[in-house]
């Protein structure tokens, strides 16, 4: 009987696609999209209110830690339920943002397989964020690719401000460790021998778009993670690091999706992209 349970168990998690998230979104009068937080409780496996509502709490935490205000994020509001005939009760709600449900799925156990989906989903809708859906799914490849590219370079920035105020001295070794998590043991040299680059080529504008947002999950973890557990030496920073790429690269493996290093190698790199876009705007203005 406990097998059944299990199984049956098992199988419901491996329902949960984005559609699964998507479904309880919710859009305000001024287009702002939303999730309440009772909805979201049961699909990230929280049984009781209290427990939930301290992981609402961390992500508040969190989020005046990156400079955000919480009202924007986590507006409270309650709706009025009955219980028995004559008496009702307002109930405690929070309207989510992205961002906030982000946050929260980020503080959660990612051991735990609904979480985890919760984490990549989250993560990556939240880097789009500055794009609707709509104007995402537009882009071509290469347009998908400059605008995640960019993000990652915003990413990278402040993590190693985070890196640096946990103690981080020899920033080769610490993003190193983070690429050995999320590649099966390869480092920064070995991705670029395995895509054949050229010396001091940067492997991020060799990357197409999935692959680049695997990263940027890889960079936001990682900071946020270093924040929030206030890490102030330098081998804990690094094993975070490489913790959080191999946590990414379980989930990967979880939705079925294709390991980083098994993407393919764009074509042409953001590089030779942006110089054939000025010698054409040259040639244009000639």
């Amino acid at each position: 009987m406990h097998h059944r349970k299990e199984n049956k168990k098992m199988n419901e998690i491996k329902e949960y696609t984005e559609k699964v998230f998507e479904n309880i979104k919710h859009i305000d009068e001024n287009g702002n999209e939303y999730w309440l937080a009772r909805e979201l409780m049961p699909l990230l496996e929280y049984n009781k209110w209290e427990r939930f509502s301290n992981a609402i709490e961390y992500a508040k935490t969190s989020c005046i830690k990156s400079g955000y205000n919480v009202s924007d994020h986590f507006p409270e509001v309650g709706k009025l339920v009955q219980i028995g005939s004559k008496t009702n009760r307002k109930l405690k709600d929070y309207k989510l943002s992205r961002y906030a449900c982000y946050l929260i799925v980020q503080n959660g156990d990612s051991r735990k397989e609904a979480i985890a989906l919760g984490q990549t989903y989250f993560a990556i809708q939240t880097r789009k964020q500055e794009l609707n859906e709509k104007e995402y799914s537009k882009l071509t490849e290469d347009e998908k690719r400059f605008y995640q590219r960019d993000l990652t370079r915003k990413g990278n920035y402040s993590l190693n401000i985070a890196a640096r105020n946990a103690g981080v001295k020899n920033f080769d070794k610490f993003h190193n460790s983070g690429y050995k998590g999320l590649y099966n043991g390869e480092t920064a040299n070995d991705i670029a021998r395995r895509k054949k680059l050229r010396y001091r080529e940067d492997i991020l504008d060799n990357m197409g778009s999935d692959e680049l947002i695997a990263n940027l999950f890889r960079i936001s973890q990682t900071e946020q993670k270093l924040k929030n557990e206030n890490i102030k030496l330098e081998n804990e920073a690094n094993k975070t690091h490489y913790e959080v790429g191999k946590e990414i690269r379980n989930t990967i493996k979880k939705l079925g999706g294709t390991m980083p290093e098994n993407l393919p190698t764009p074509d042409k790199s953001l590089k030779e992209l942006e110089r054939e876009t000025k010698s054409q705007l040259t040639n244009n203005n000639l």
